[in-house]
């Protein structure tokens, strides 16, 4: 099977590609908060005449219990911190760290999956280098250790990620919830057997 890697020139780029490499179905499997590539991939679709469907998680769903504060992005997530210092688990990986940067009264536990080949920004931070998936022991423990007080991230959906918010909602503690971005009007499914099942309701040829 061909592989890319790298971009491709935003939407005009992809498109071109796909069609010079004959695709006839577009499944966008990228993160649900990979906003840029899945918009380029609708207006790629559309340009040249090419099904679309996205397979995405998902989103978690607050239940009974759950002390979640919604916030639109990154920047409404750094806004929300305002306030007296607490201890704070941002669970976003290391793209986002920085801009937390403007509300240092914070001590920040910080939770990677490889250690960073430079040292966080954060004046006050504890950093945790571990690969899920995580369990909810495992984050109740984490949790009560580094005495956290709010937990930040994204609404990535999926049950590798979601130990935190069940020991979050045992422990009262409240999450700071990133929600999806907005993106173009696209068909999507939940499941590799649903794309299976609109690839052959889109007579496509699954070896191609």
């Amino acid at each position: 099977m061909p592989v890319r890697i790298g971009g491709f020139g935003g939407a005009a780029g992809l498109a071109e590609w796909m069609a010079a490499a004959g695709v006839t179905h577009l499944v966008d499997a990228t993160h649900p908060f990979a906003a840029q590539i899945s918009a380029h991939a609708v207006a790629a679709a559309a340009r040249i005449g090419v099904p679309l469907v996205a397979l995405t998680r998902p989103p978690w769903q607050a239940e009974a219990g759950d002390r979640w504060r919604h916030v639109a992005d990154i920047a409404g997530a750094v806004a929300a911190l305002a306030g007296p210092a607490e201890h704070v688990l941002l669970a976003l990986g290391r793209m986002h760290v920085a801009a937390f940067a403007t509300q240092p009264q914070h001590h920040y536990v910080l939770r990677f999956v490889d250690p960073p080949a430079a040292r966080p920004v954060l004046p006050d931070h504890h950093l945790v280098v571990d690969r899920g998936p995580f369990t909810v022991a495992g984050d109740r423990a984490l949790i009560a250790a580094h005495g956290i007080q709010r937990i930040v991230c994204k609404n990535a959906g999926g049950s590798g990620a979601r130990a935190k918010l069940v020991a979050a909602r045992e422990l009262g503690v409240p999450v700071l919830m990133i929600d999806r971005p907005v993106l173009p009007e696209r068909a999507s499914v939940d499941s590799v057997a649903a794309v299976f099942g609109w690839l052959a309701d889109h007579d496509a040829d699954r070896g191609v």
